[in-house]
């Protein structure tokens, strides 16, 4: 997906005009708009990115605009019809929500055509209203948390209730020396010394990699359930993990609230809910492996 794609910044003349080309060529001149349409009086406080392949084709554009001290907003998505369906978009729109938790905002909003709410939807997006009618396409206002609700003290004292569940519940754990290195909201940080999960090849043992992935998804979910005040029995329904280099020092598993995708609410009303969250393992600054698991929740 996206291959071959580089994320960044428009800096040179060449790479703004062929930047902003691309905007007015998908999002205007369909409707007749005239060139200087595809702009608005934000664009100077406002974070442009845009995919660029090695033979420097602009396969993607995005900007991202706070509208105030928690929320940013995405405008201007706008991929290539060379690049569609081939991941630009969604590996573009993790980029401006990055760069949202740069800017330190707690949530992300958008206003999507209404052909667009599945791959909104699908990259965890939530409808909530509606949003205005332009060139006779309706709308609607999609936005997704970066950040969980809470207070840092309540962040922590879930922590450490979590990892000793973890020690207290699943033994493997306790023996990994499993241990949560961070969580500021935005994301959690898992490591496990390579000790107690070497391999013959002194390097970790796959068994430990999948594991440490799993409990810091699982982790995530946890925390995320801590925050909304519900409880639930937490199941992994079904995961696959690519490994990618050897781990040889101790490794970190990151994982994002902004990659945990699936409405967690309905299980205050005694219904089964699902989350798909993505665990990546980095060793000495390098990614490793990448794990995607679909997490169920059965309501107790």
């Amino acid at each position: 997906m996206a291959k071959g794609l580089v994320l960044k910044q428009p800096e040179t003349a060449a790479e703004w005009q062929a930047y902003y080309q691309l905007r007015w060529r998908v999002l205007r001149a369909p409707w007749q708009q005239p060139l200087g349409s595809e702009q608005d009086d934000l664009e100077a406080q406002s974070v442009h990115l845009m995919l660029v392949s090695d033979q420097g084709e602009i396969a993607a554009v995005g900007r991202l605009h706070s509208v105030d001290s928690d929320i940013a907003q995405v405008r201007y998505m706008a991929v290539a019809d060379a690049w569609q369906g081939q991941g630009a978009g969604a590996r573009l729109l993790e980029g401006l929500e990055q760069q949202a938790v740069v800017l330190g905002v707690k949530t992300v909003v958008l206003n999507a055509r209404e052909t667009a709410i599945p791959f909104y939807h699908k990259l965890g997006y939530t409808d909530v209203a509606a949003a205005p009618t332009q060139f006779g396409i309706r709308h609607r206002k999609m936005l997704k948390a970066l950040m969980l609700s809470g207070e840092p003290s309540v962040w922590a004292d879930g922590c450490q209730t979590l990892q000793q569940t973890w020690h207290n519940t699943i033994p493997l754990s306790a023996f990994m020396q499993l241990h949560i290195d961070h969580f500021d909201g935005y994301q959690l940080q898992c490591s496990a010394p390579l000790a107690p999960n070497i391999n013959l090849h002194q390097t970790m043992f796959a068994g430990s990699i999948y594991t440490l992935a799993t409990l810091t998804g699982w982790g995530l979910l946890y925390l995320q359930l801590h925050s909304l005040g519900l409880s639930g029995m937490q199941v992994l329904a079904d995961a696959s993990i690519r490994y990618f280099k050897p781990i040889r020092s101790m490794p970190q598993a990151i994982c994002r609230v902004s990659d945990a995708r699936g409405d967690l609410r309905a299980l205050a009303n005694g219904l089964k809910v699902q989350q798909h969250i993505r665990v990546v393992l980095y060793c000495d600054g390098e990614r490793c492996a990448e794990f995607n698991g679909r997490y169920a929740v059965l309501p107790e």
